[in-house]
């Protein structure tokens, strides 16, 4: 259903260097995913309520409560490296 060509794009796109032989692979796995959304697709689910969870679960939070923030000294103190009053990191490009 996905073409080694569509695969080889994607691929790209990830910068994602795969051989020949993951290409292969990769077409098969991706192509019996997409003809399983297909399945689902099918479906009538109108009636089915939509869940990110199926388990009932809540986050445990703390309570929100203001606290003393901390002073420049103390931020920059644990810093793996500072230059002069701000924190120091590598630059991406």
């Amino acid at each position: 259903m996905i073409s080694e060509e569509e695969v080889r794009h994607v691929a790209d796109l990830a910068r994602l260097g795969l051989t020949d032989e993951e290409v292969e692979r990769m077409s098969g796995q991706l192509g019996a995913i997409l003809d399983s959304i297909e399945k689902i697709g099918e479906l009538d689910l109108d009636e089915v309520q939509p869940t990110a969870n199926p388990l009932n679960l809540t986050n445990v939070l703390r309570s929100d409560e203001p606290r003393r923030e901390l002073s420049r000294e103390e931020a920059l103190s644990v810093a793996p490296e500072a230059t002069e009053e701000l924190f120091t990191v590598p630059r991406i490009d």
